[in-house]
């Protein structure tokens, strides 16, 4: 596998590197899931912090491999991550770089592949992963505004804005709850495919419209349908937004009423 041969030659050339103390990997590796489709998870751990500097991330990254580019993920909050695109062979890979307290504060734990000095391994004796989970107060507390949001989206016929909505909803809400009530960590939308019960799976298909605004009523009714199906069942303790929802809903009733 092309991810395994640069890990191994990744590790091979920061051996000798006396800043890093160790280098790990995560993600798919760690379930034996590795396939032509996945990317790498490095985590490179230095006794001074790298990730303040996108030119000392880049020119670490550049020793691995041929980089072609890469760029910090503030975009998905991550902005110690250095997301780069390699060639020969292309490949993409995760490059996150920590200190060692840093390296404390993670959501799995990682296989090492460097670690002269046991530092990491320390690390991972005496802490534990967590693993984020959802608060369902949080989304019970915005759901129903969202999808008032959405018919107001729906009703001005800005459909390319609603198909965003129906993303966000399926990777915050849906798709982690889903999860959960499948047994899975709630990893967004990510393997729904494989790891859903089929019928599941279909009522998550379900709030895919089409480009119409009446498959956009239909699938945000669905939506609604599978979220309030979805509380019910995983939801303790969670106060519910009543009055918002009934009012939400009764809206929803009037704009699917002008729609036929």
């Amino acid at each position: 596998m092309i991810q395994v041969e640069f890990a191994e030659r990744a590790s091979q050339l920061l051996q000798e590197d006396k800043d890093v103390i160790g280098l790990a990997v995560g993600g798919s590796w760690l379930t034996n899931e590795l396939d032509e489709f996945s990317d790498l998870d490095l985590i490179l751990v230095t006794k001074e912090k790298i990730s303040d500097s996108k030119d000392k991330m880049l020119a670490y990254a550049k020793r691995l491999g041929k980089l072609l580019s890469g760029f910090t993920g503030e975009h998905v909050g991550e902005p110690r991550v250095l997301i780069c695109l390699y060639d020969d062979p292309l490949l993409h890979v995760d490059l996150k770089f920590l200190t060692l307290t840093e390296f404390h504060n993670r959501v799995e734990d990682p296989i090492l592949l460097l670690d002269p000095d046991s530092q990491l391994q320390e690390v991972l004796d005496t802490s534990t992963a967590q693993f984020p989970y959802p608060d369902y107060q949080w989304i019970e507390d915005r759901f129903w505004i969202w999808v008032h949001y959405a018919l107001l989206k729906i009703g001005r016929g800005e459909y390319l804005e609603a198909f965003d909505f129906f993303g966000y909803l399926r990777m915050v809400v849906l798709g982690p709850l889903l999860h959960l009530k499948n047994g899975n960590l709630p990893r967004g939308v990510r393997k729904v495919e494989r790891d859903l019960e089929s019928e599941d799976l279909s009522l998550l298909k379900q709030t895919i419209p089409a480009y119409d605004r009446h498959t956009l009523l239909k699938s945000l009714k669905h939506s609604v349908a599978l979220y309030r199906s979805l509380r019910t069942t995983l939801f303790k303790d969670v106060i519910f937004q009543k009055d918002t929802e009934e009012k939400v809903m009764r809206y929803l009733e009037k704009i699917h009423a002008n729609e036929q």
